[in-house]
């Protein structure tokens, strides 16, 4: 067996913690991932990250409020639930936000 690791990153048009914690744990759980562990930071005044440890790797978002949008990456040595969670990265409403050639 080859060690493969799937990578998404992407940006969004959304900030708010609550609406990216619970759209993407719900995600992760319908694409069939493992969630070992969560964590998150509310920094002051505002922006926010979060980083949900895989039993196949890990996904992290950061919020950039300044910017109104958010960097979002999932790594995964399981390719079925990478593809599904790449196929419904932008789900309930979330718009792909504008790079501008950074990541």
């Amino acid at each position: 067996m080859e060690a493969k690791i799937y990578n998404i990153r992407t940006w969004i048009k959304e900030i708010n913690p609550e609406k990216l914690k619970n759209n993407y744990s719900d995600l992760l759980g319908l694409s069939k991932f493992d969630i070992l562990n969560f964590q998150e930071h509310y920094f002051e005044p505002e922006g926010y990250t979060a980083l949900w440890l895989l039993g196949e790797s890990h996904l992290a978002i950061h919020t950039f409020p300044e910017e109104n949008k958010s960097y979002i990456e999932l790594s995964s040595c399981n390719l079925e639930y990478y593809e599904f969670f790449k196929a419904n990265i932008y789900s309930n409403g979330f718009e792909k936000a504008e790079s501008e050639g950074k990541f």
